[in-house]
């Protein structure tokens, strides 16, 4: 955020010493005539131009910071009369002892028959000359006029540009800020997801132990590889699609060593798993409720998982049977798994992902599908 900020800052300096830059070249082309340049006219020029650059910079870096953005408006407006009624004052001042206009002095007449002579502009004047002012001579109101709607439109360019400078850096602000609240928010949602996983889990290990003691250890081990891939292949955000669908198989697997036959567990995944990033554990919230409540130890029941890889998308469909009789316990907490991987699709793809949710009187089907980023937009996205 810093270094964005910082670029921010280069990118107004520039465009700042790129316009003034243009300012000060238009006296040099506009007072140079047949290869000779009127040096007097140009340095005159830029002392005027010198003081709309002594406004723009005390605006642009004390009065706007210090009284605009802090909502001193009063106080803004009354300190940028004074700074440009100021500046001028003492601009005029030292423009006119510097460098005094010309008087241009009348001809001398020397007498019957001879012509007048001309007299240079260094000679003092007579006592009680008053030069009469030229056609386009400008009152001293009217200078004073557009030198002071100049410097408004000079003080009005520098507070737009500052104004879309801190636009720009609170913009790429709320956008870190965005992207840190949606890195917690998704590892707060792991967190949550994690816990209930492993309860169902060792609950099945515990079944199994006074069964078969070798199953149960294998299952153990099974479990000790999932832990991996939560410890290891989640903590950059994003995993591999590859790896993503062997821990749903390890999962499956040690779902399948608690149920009867009469559960028929269908999985069917890509034979050709394409090298695509996807945040991990997508999909067991909706296989842990699949599992938890459409499987009946009476009954016949199903679960089936298929996942489809299409041009742009993955495609997820989890169907589950509905059997007759659930335990109270088991309806109480069937949307905590779905309600987090609600808010993490939202948080992860907004409006780009589809949810479909069937719910009929025998069975229930999730229909999820997904854009397929590359990496780099997925590195954006979750980093």
């Amino acid at each position: 955020m810093r270094e964005k900020a910082f670029n921010i800052r280069i990118i107004e300096l520039i465009v700042y010493v790129v316009i003034w830059m243009t300012i000060f070249s238009i006296p040099f082309f506009s007072e140079r005539f047949n290869n000779t340049v009127n040096w007097v006219a140009v340095t005159k020029e830029w002392i005027r131009m010198f003081s709309y650059l002594i406004i723009f910079i005390l605006n642009i870096y004390f009065l706007v910071p210090r009284l605009l953005f802090e909502k001193k408006y009063a106080a803004y407006i009354l300190s940028s009369l004074t700074m440009i009624l100021f500046v001028f004052g003492i601009t005029i001042l030292f423009r006119d002892y510097f460098f005094p206009n010309p008087i241009a002095m009348p001809p001398m007449d020397l007498g019957p028959g001879m012509p007048p002579m001309e007299l240079g502009n260094g000679m003092p004047a007579p006592m009680g000359f008053k030069p009469a002012a030229g056609p386009n001579e400008k009152s001293v109101f009217m200078i004073f006029a557009d030198s002071f709607l100049i410097s408004i439109l000079v003080v009005g360019a520098g507070t737009s540009i500052k104004m879309v400078s801190k636009w720009l850096k609170e913009e790429d602000r709320r956008k870190d800020v965005e992207k840190e609240q949606l890195k917690t928010e998704l590892a707060f949602l792991r967190h949550q997801v994690s816990p209930h996983f492993f309860m169902n889990t060792l609950n099945n290990i515990h079944a199994l132990i006074d069964i078969n003691a070798e199953t149960a250890k294998d299952s153990i081990i099974r479990l000790s590889t999932l832990m991996r891939y939560l410890l290891y292949e989640t903590a950059h955000g994003q995993t591999s699609l590859k790896k993503e669908i062997e821990f749903i198989e390890s999962y499956i697997a040690l779902m399948q060593l608690r149920f009867s036959k009469k559960v028929e567990i269908s999985v069917k995944v890509p034979r050709q798993i394409p090298e695509i990033q996807i945040p991990p554990m997508l999909f067991i919230s909706f296989l842990e409720n699949s599992f938890k409540h459409g499987v009946s130890y009476q009954t016949k029941s199903f679960v089936i998982f298929d996942l489809e890889v299409l041009e742009h998308h993955l495609k997820c469909n989890i169907k589950n049977s509905k059997p007759d009789h659930k335990d109270i316990q088991d309806k109480t907490h069937s949307g905590i798994g779905l309600s987090n991987i609600q808010k993490s699709l939202t948080l992860l793809y907004g409006n780009e992902y589809t949810l479909q949710i069937r719910d009929t009187e025998k069975e229930f089907e999730v229909d999820l599908t997904i854009p397929i980023y590359d990496t780099n937009k997925h590195n954006e996205i979750i980093t």
